[in-house]
């Protein structure tokens, strides 16, 4: 059986293609391929089949050509996010030969005169434009293959909705045609605008700047200092320390696609750090002090996450209608945090994590026991924080209350929640 020819060709059409490919073209009984390469090879006698994106019909077509000498021919490299990968996967590699052509991915960076050897290269056709998104957040260069459900500005708009706002923007249309134009300009810019359909998007990272947008510079993921929170001033001080909500965070294993309860959340520095975390994820903040449950949605919105839900109510009955949790944080120093710390326990999904934070010999003792019970196991940390503090020519040290955090795992094995 004659292999299937995958030839990949530009939009300077056969001129463009090398001898070997050339010859096999004009050896082809069929040609199937999108409308605007079939028009590059008008003039060939052979039958011709216009598939646009439809793989499944080029499928149906091959394996109806017996005996026929089939060359599809496909823009670019076939096998660089094209035709040929999904041929070979579904058909076998052993029915094709591949011949490229220079990918409209390699054109672009030629043209912006950037390498791409250490770029993070996708296309939205088959890649959602939230994880592209979050996946441009640490790299150093990106090439993108847009489409018409997401093109530049869309791209361009989700990172600014991200903060990601440290990159300079190139849009390379229509490149190798006589109307090929790049675009160089911010994010700010170039979603503004509109472009060709056939385009590619290259962002290079510029010089210097860290993983996170201006306004958030000095901020963490975990771990901020207590003075980037908005507090109630009577209350002050009833925050979570950094250092604790640290050591808390890490006890919580949360995951990318976590979902998280915070009950008793304050003014929402422990909220709001896991929903940094769980980005992908959603975390309830629930509150039943309205001040506070103001607090929570302003700190929210400084640090620019999106995904925490505050609940203004008081628990158990407020988290009547949440999902079922991965991972719960409960904070409070009265009497009642037993009987919370109970109820939520039941809540986890099987494999999910508690951690309880409590001031008190009394309240260890009791929350403890609830969870030895339940859980057949506890961990248990007694965490004493001294902060140095500059007095004249001497270093001296502020010790906080000490505090204790009991963590416990729900049986049920290992959580189906992404952990990437």
């Amino acid at each position: 059986m004659d292999k299937v020819q995958i030839i990949g060709i530009g939009d300077d059409g056969v001129e463009g293609l090398t001898a070997a490919a050339r010859q096999r073209l004009a050896e082809a009984g069929l040609i199937l391929g999108a409308r605007q390469s079939l028009a590059a090879v008008a003039n060939h006698p052979a039958p011709k089949q216009d598939i646009g994106g439809d793989l499944e019909q080029i499928v149906r077509r091959i394996e109806a050509a017996k005996g026929v000498s089939v060359v599809i021919l496909a823009s670019g490299d076939p096998m660089f996010y094209g035709t040929a990968r999904f041929l070979c996967d579904r058909l076998g590699k052993e029915r094709f030969e591949v011949t490229p052509h220079v990918s409209s991915m390699q054109l672009a960076f030629a043209r912006v005169k950037e390498s791409w050897d250490d770029a993070y290269l996708t296309s939205l056709a088959t890649q959602p434009l939230d994880l592209v998104a979050e996946k441009a957040r640490t790299a150093t260069k990106v090439g993108l293959f847009t489409t018409d459900e997401s093109p530049p500005k869309a791209v361009a708009q989700a990172l600014l909705d991200r903060g990601i706002d440290y990159f300079t923007v190139y849009v390379c249309e229509n490149l190798g045609s006589p109307d090929e134009c790049v675009t160089q300009g911010d994010l700010e810019e170039v979603v503004q605008q509109q472009f060709s359909p056939l385009n590619v998007m290259i962002l290079v990272r510029k010089p210097g700047v860290p993983d996170r947008p201006a306004s958030m510079k000095g901020r963490r993921l975990f771990g901020n200092p207590d003075e980037a929170f908005l507090q109630s001033q009577p209350k002050r001080g009833l925050l979570t320390p950094a250092e604790v909500r640290s050591i808390a965070l890490a006890e919580l294993d949360i995951g990318r696609s976590s979902i998280v309860w915070d009950v008793g959340a304050g003014s929402g520095s422990v909220s709001i750090e896991a929903a940094q975390i769980a980005a992908a994820g959603s975390v309830y903040a629930i509150e039943m002090d309205p001040e506070d449950y103001a607090l929570i949605a302003a700190n929210a919105e400084r640090f620019g996450v999106t995904n925490l839900i505050p609940v203004l109510g008081q628990a158990p009955d407020a988290w009547k209608g949440l999902p079922d949790p991965d991972a719960i944080f409960v904070g409070g120093s009265g009497r009642h945090v037993r009987g919370l710390v109970e109820q939520a326990f039941e809540k986890l999904k099987p494999g999910g994590r508690l951690v309880a934070n409590v001031g008190s010999i009394e309240n260890l003792a009791d929350v403890r026991k609830v969870l030895a019970k339940a859980a057949g196991d506890t961990k248990v940390l007694m965490i004493n924080i001294a902060r140095g503090n500059d007095q004249l020519d001497r270093l001296r040290f502020e010790s906080l209350n000490p505090t204790f955090l009991i963590v416990a795992v729900r049986e049920g094995g290992r959580r189906a929640t992404d952990k990437n």
